[in-house]
């Protein structure tokens, strides 16, 4: 029976964690980051609000690991010094608004 109630738990856990690849991060505070940094530099490169960078049919970012990869590439070359806390937060809002990947 215990072996049952353990296995039934990882399945559990493994099926929360397939549907939100983010689910540690906090959207008000990643919103407030792209908000903050992220913005200004996507409307430069790509006009308007800058939102078009992540619905254009030829983005980069086509999974949730790519995502993520994409979010620390812009930490590193801009030299924001963001935590991974920080990346998750914006990975998770812009997961949340835009892309709706799955784990």
């Amino acid at each position: 029976m215990r072996n049952y109630l353990i296995l039934l738990a990882a399945i559990a856990f493994t099926s929360s964690a397939q549907a939100d690849p983010f689910a540690g991060g906090d959207p008000k505070a990643g919103k407030r980051l792209v908000e903050k940094y992220c913005v200004a530099c996507h409307a430069r490169s790509h006009g308007g609000d800058g939102s078009a960078i992540y619905t254009r049919p030829d983005r980069r970012v086509k999974s949730a690991q790519g995502l993520l990869s994409q979010i620390r590439i812009c930490n590193t070359n801009l030299g924001l010094k963001w935590f991974e806390e920080e990346e998750l937060h914006v990975a998770r809002y812009l997961n949340d608004k835009y892309y709706h990947f799955e784990q």
